[in-house]
């Protein structure tokens, strides 16, 4: 990466760490549940249109200037019923998860969020709305974080260490950084393990995040149709980051929605992977904040003012 070309097509190379995991694993299992129903496009949050994707709608099209019922029942589902399906199977696992929730999801429905962190799950930015940031103007992108961190430490009394958007802007992981309180953001695709962006000012820790293992799959195309789908793309890739790289950590992140794996046959996928990665002797699971912060006592280039600016929470860092 240079001035001239800001992409880093190298990474670690041939320079991969060596140490391991916390219980000596070799792979580290990052389960995120992805809450977005609240705060997507809908004429009721003052949008032009509806939302009429990411769910169960194989003809979906944006609905001007009305609602859509049908598609806003897909989305009710996931925190009706799809959630506490999926929390049930993460505590029998006693599996910990990070929540990339939405500040408007969260507002609209704080008790869950109060939920989510009462049964040990990380609560993490998502943006304001699940929308694309990339065109909003920038003090309304750097308002919205600020409203995600202020609804979320308003819901769980602990403001957020990490944050996610998805769909960014240009100058996403810039107003991140700059709002300080931080430890990592996961709008990076781009690697099976974390790594530092020095790019604006300070150590900032990316902690990578995955499509290919995420349910999201069942509403897009090239998609899945079956359940099992689901379970085998986890397994597969558990299997193959064991045997493929016996000498280096590796992360493997699942991305779930609660619109979608929480329909019952792809909670059935979920415990299926989970039967198998629980047992397995060379997996740990952590939350996001966890992994970042085992990350960070193993690798002496983060420096120990950047971690404890972000983890207190006393920024903004310019």
């Amino acid at each position: 990466m240079s001035e001239l070309y800001p992409r880093d097509l190298r990474g670690y190379a041939e320079q991969r760490p060596t140490w391991r995991w916390p219980k000596d694993a070799q792979v580290a299992v990052s389960v995120v549940i992805n809450w977005e129903e609240g705060a997507e496009h809908n004429i009721l949050h003052g949008d032009g249109s509806s939302e009429n994707a990411g769910c169960d709608v194989a003809d979906g099209r944006p609905r001007l200037g009305s609602r859509d019922l049908r598609t806003e029942s897909m989305y009710n589902f996931g925190t009706r019923v799809g959630v506490w399906r999926v929390l049930d199977i993460l505590d029998e696992y006693r599996v910990p998860a990070s929540v990339f929730a939405c500040g408007m999801a969260v507002e609209r429905y704080p008790e869950l969020a109060a939920e989510f962190a009462g049964r040990g799950h990380e609560l993490c930015g998502h943006g304001y709305r699940w929308i694309d940031y990339h065109d909003v103007a920038e003090d309304t992108e750097r308002d919205h974080i600020a409203r995600t961190v202020a609804a979320i430490t308003a819901a769980t009394g602990d403001r957020p260490r990490g944050w996610y958007t998805g769909r960014t802007s240009p100058r996403t992981r810039r107003l991140v950084v700059e709002e300080g309180g931080f430890v990592y953001d996961s709008d990076a695709y781009d690697d099976e393990l974390p790594y530092v962006d020095p790019t604006f000012g300070r150590a900032h820790l990316v902690v990578p995040y995955a499509f290919d293992t995420n349910d999201m799959r069942f509403a897009t195309t090239p998609g899945w149709t079956r359940g099992r789908d689901l379970a085998d793309e986890l397994i597969d890739t558990l299997d193959e980051l064991v045997a493929g790289h016996s000498d280096s950590p590796r992360m493997m992140s699942v991305g779930l929605h609660l619109r979608l794996v929480g329909r019952p046959a792809r909670s059935r996928a979920l415990r299926r992977f989970l039967d198998y990665a629980t047992s397995h002797p060379q997996v740990w699971f952590g939350t996001r904040i966890d992994i970042a912060r085992w990350w960070t006592t193993q690798e002496s280039w983060i420096s120990e003012s950047d971690t404890a600016t972000a983890e207190s929470g006393t920024g903004p860092v310019r």
